[in-house]
């Protein structure tokens, strides 16, 4: 059994087409990792708010019809696996300004960064740079059949 499977797939929010910014929704590990990296973002006087953890396949179907998405079909975030962090600015989210401070961040609480998914040395066509996640992108296969879920001894493979 897995988070996965015992938290989310019986959740109220499983097929939601609403945003949902549900800390609950995270893995442990991830959802302590995210915590982490709020506080050390506040510790540089940045403020940072969750913007959106558990995305269903409905919800992810919507945003790829809307274009604010080039996923048709959901990705980490439905496996409580992943978040969105954008900037706090009087209680609003701002996607404004550079993101490059999240790497350091995620990369010490033991998560990957969607601006270089883990491998700055790679030119990647999608970029994310709001966006944190516990799985490196060799594995993801594997949990979107899923085949594997992440212990909590697992860490990504961070280059």
């Amino acid at each position: 059994m897995s988070f996965y499977t015992d938290t989310i797939r019986p959740h109220a929010k499983f097929l939601s087409t609403a945003r949902v910014a549900d800390l609950d929704l995270l893995e442990p590990v991830t959802r302590a990792a995210v915590q982490q990296i709020i506080a050390g973002a506040r510790a540089q006087g940045i403020a940072l708010m969750v913007f959106e953890t558990y995305r269903s396949q409905q919800r992810q179907e919507v945003l790829f019809q809307q274009k604010a998405s080039k996923l048709k079909t959901v990705g980490v975030h439905h496996f409580g696996l992943a978040c969105d962090l954008v900037k706090d600015v009087g209680g609003e989210p701002s996607w404004k300004g550079d993101f490059s401070f999240l790497k350091a961040l995620a990369e010490s609480s033991g998560l990957v960064w969607g601006g270089d998914w883990g491998n700055a040395h790679v030119a990647h066509s999608f970029v994310d740079a709001d966006h944190v996640q516990r799985i490196n992108l060799t594995d993801q296969s594997k949990l979107f059949d899923l085949s594997w879920y992440p212990e909590n001894s697992y860490r990504p493979v961070i280059a």
